[in-house]
């Protein structure tokens, strides 16, 4: 979740950064500051989340002479 907190407060910088400089607003580099991260640090999680799910389900390249332990 630190990731996912820092990966945000990055993304807010930027957006109202390039937003800023294509306007000039402040107001408008705020909301699309606001806007635009919230929703892609939402999207970002659940894209970690099926990576990992995604990750976790490979078939490992050498088998691990300790498997047996891990059956439950």
């Amino acid at each position: 979740m630190i990731k996912t907190a820092s990966f945000a407060m990055l993304h807010f910088s930027v957006a109202f950064t390039i937003a800023y400089l294509f306007t000039g607003s402040i107001l408008v580099g705020g909301l699309m500051a606001l806007v635009e991260p919230a929703c892609n640090t939402v999207v970002f999680y659940f894209h970690e989340r099926a990576w990992q799910r995604h990750q976790h389900g490979a078939t490992p390249a050498e088998p691990d002479e300790h498997e047996w332990a891990y059956a439950a």
